[in-house]
């Protein structure tokens, strides 16, 4: 039996984008997915037209081409339909999941703000955010290797089959956030020291809050690491979560 906050309702989400620039890139595609009883009972995905040429590099990674894009829908309407989707589950404290959603959730903020003329924040999203990304930094702070989606559904046993297509990871990532508390029990003490709650045993919202302090605390040790190496520390707001603004 799954603990009354992974039972659902969650909301899956993801995009695709024209880059890795959170600030100045755009979506080419997302997807929301809703869970209910731990499992998908409703799938949202659109093509976005960016209104530029997407990168090869881009295209590389999820296989969405300019041809393809221009039949999707224009940047304005497709950011406008995201912000409202997630105002309404922020409305109703339905998590929004996903891995990384401090690049995905900035994007639709600064994009927002630039398309409609009012971001996600301003329009009074508040969460609650369950981001497996970060939750995995903290619960398996000392296990070595990449944190990329694939990797945490490895560790958490789940079946990734088409990464890179939003509504795939976005359906990867619940079913990642849901393996977690058990993933984190039978691992404990083993790749953290923190003294960290059981997940099953807190509410979204305070997951939600738990979270900032965790990011910050991570991007905080990182950085200091980077610095340590010779590297430039982290910008500013690579401190922020789960929506960063420019420092």
């Amino acid at each position: 039996m799954i603990s009354p906050w992974r039972n659902g309702p969650l909301l899956g989400f993801d995009l695709e984008t024209t880059g890795v620039d959170r600030f100045n890139d755009v979506p080419v595609s997302s997807a929301f997915v809703r869970f209910d009883g731990g499992e998908v009972t409703k799938v949202d995905s659109t093509i976005v037209n960016p209104g530029r040429p997407i990168p090869h590099g881009a295209i590389d990674v999820h296989g969405i081409t300019d041809e393809q894009a221009a039949e999707g829908e224009a940047l304005d309407v497709a950011i406008a339909g995201i912000v409202e989707v997630l105002l309404a589950a922020s409305r109703d404290l339905v998590p929004v999941v996903g891995s990384n959603l401090a690049y995905d959730l900035t994007m639709v903020d600064v994009t927002a703000k630039r398309e409609i003329g009012m971001g996600l924040v301003e329009a009074g999203f508040t969460g609650p955010v369950i981001d497996v990304l970060v939750i995995d930094k903290t619960y398996a702070k000392w296990r070595k290797g990449k944190r990329t989606l694939d990797l945490l559904c490895e560790h958490n046993g789940v079946v990734l089959d088409g990464a890179h297509d939003a509504s795939v990871d976005a359906i990867a990532a619940v079913q990642v956030a849901i393996a977690q508390p058990a993933t984190y029990r039978a691992a404990k003490d083993k790749w953290s020291k923190k003294d960290l709650p059981d997940l099953d045993k807190v509410s979204p919202q305070t997951l939600h809050d738990l979270q900032i302090v965790w990011h910050h605390d991570w991007a905080v040790d990182f950085s200091g690491w980077r610095v340590g190496k010779g590297m430039e520390a982290l910008a500013p707001d690579e401190l922020l979560w789960p929506v960063a603004t420019r420092v």
